[in-house]
């Protein structure tokens, strides 16, 4: 993986030591003044129109600058094995990736869904995720690998209270807001790390996963991925235990994420979910001829849906004829097209940080949100578009995906006993007491296939 150029800063207080969370954000040109404890920018001077660094500065200490997805849990997984308290963790000095304290405060960054990441498996591995014989490093252990994830996130956000806030709610993320911190929230991005299981996405709902990624680069028994079809193989769409899964996200209140995913899935999921559906590191397939991407016709249904195109900033999505020489004027791109075929209410930003080795030019790590903002007002777009497209439109989505659970809970929705029809049941060998009359030849059969 290919680390961008490190950026020295010069904040610096008392010597070595780095600088706080309210000092990073006072350092800001004059002629604002930022109130962390509120969240509010008080400007000194009437905001020339054509200032776009004034006028960003102003809308983003009024609403949180959300980001969909951020890879850093998976980068300490990879790096540090999840050991975040030594010294090697320079997180609050400065990393080479993408994500640190410093870039995170100066890219005005106000909330953040962290992306609980792990890898499908590999294509030669032949084994079913309910095969009892596999290996102890194989697919099999993907939701033990998840839990770690989950466990990392919630850790290194607790490790930075001055910085962070853990939320699991859409009031919280406005709160953690105004009380001056990055909102942390939490996404699985792929449907293959809940093992086949209702049970398990539900268990992970309690956990704090807030969003689940359909499917990742691998089919699964959800659905298909964006990556078979690419490869040639068959859009198959959502499957019928997906539908199951479909009606469990929208009965837990979990939003269901259609990056990755199929074009026929897109469509698929968009026929029966009852609760808004986001894209939280997407693009528009219109500008950009990558499967990967929503087509015009499913950013339209997806604004009838009420959900939202959260753009992605990896350049071989985003220039797949070049993606050496992506910009960010190429994401501009997708937000505009995004926000003329949808409307601005549908529209976001989930950019992939740590998640990609390679970003465009002008977007090397988060710090640089402030300028993707500007030239989003060079182009034209209004405070009021800006306010939507930073952070009021997933905030929107994700209380309408909350109200969505709470309706049907309080009609008496159960939770969904579905199970997927290919799981391989198998119980222990000890003889056990029987329920029923019938449970010979009716009951899970031993390891050895007794019945």
């Amino acid at each position: 993986m290919e680390a961008p150029t490190f950026q020295r800063h010069d904040h610096r207080v008392e010597g070595d030591r780095p600088p706080t969370d309210t000092q990073l954000v006072h350092a800001q040109p004059a002629g604002a003044a930022l109130s962390i404890a509120s969240g509010t920018l008080f400007s000194r001077d009437t905001i020339d129109p054509t200032d776009y660094a004034a006028r960003t500065r102003d809308v983003l200490s009024k609403v949180p600058l959300i980001d969909g997805h951020n890879d850093l849990p998976y980068l300490i997984r990879n790096e540090l094995k999840y050991q975040i308290y030594s010294d090697r963790f320079t997180f609050d000095t400065g990393l080479l990736s993408q994500t640190d304290r410093k870039k995170l405060r100066e890219g005005l960054v106000g909330g953040q869904f962290w992306s609980v990441y792990i890898h499908c498996p590999d294509p030669s591995e032949k084994l079913e995720l309910d095969d009892p014989t596999a290996s102890p490093n194989s697919v099999q252990w993907v939701v033990r690998d998840t839990l770690e994830q989950i466990d990392i996130t919630k850790r290194f956000v607790a490790e930075y209270p001055e910085t962070f806030q853990y939320c699991d709610n859409s009031t919280c993320a406005r709160e953690a807001f105004h009380n001056g911190k990055i909102g942390s929230y939490i996404g699985i991005e792929g449907g293959h790390q809940v093992g086949n299981s209702l049970a398990a996405l539900r268990m992970f709902y309690e956990l704090g996963a807030r969003y689940i990624t359909t499917t990742h680069n691998c089919d699964n028994v959800f659905a298909t991925a964006a990556s078979t079809v690419a490869a040639g193989g068959e859009d198959a769409g959502l499957t019928p235990f997906g539908r199951e899964y479909v009606a469990e996200m929208n009965r837990l209140g979990m939003m269901i994420d259609l990056s990755h995913v199929s074009h026929q899935t897109m469509r698929d999921i968009l026929d029966v979910t009852k609760a808004p559906i986001i894209f939280s590191h997407s693009g528009a397939h219109g500008v950009s001829k990558s499967l990967r991407f929503a087509p015009d016709d499913v950013l339209r249904r997806t604004a009838e849906n009420g959900g939202i195109i959260m753009i992605t900033f990896v350049i071989r999505f985003l220039r797949p004829d070049d993606p050496s020489a992506a910009t960010i004027h190429d994401v501009v791109d997708h937000i505009w097209h995004v926000a003329q075929v949808a409307g601005w209410d549908h529209v976001g930003v989930g950019s992939d940080f740590d998640g990609t080795p390679a970003t465009p030019v002008g977007l090397e790590d988060v710090s640089k949100y402030p300028r993707l903002v500007e030239l989003l007002m060079e182009r034209g777009a209004t405070d009021e578009q800006i306010r939507k497209f930073a952070g009021e439109n997933i905030l929107r989505v994700w209380k309408e995906v909350e109200d969505v659970a709470t309706r049907l809970q309080n009609k008496g929705k159960k939770p969904n006993e579905a199970y997927w029809d290919g799981r391989k049941w198998v119980r222990d060998e000890i003889n056990m007491p029987r329920m029923f009359r019938d449970s010979i030849g009716r009951r899970v059969p031993s390891f050895s296939g007794k019945p």
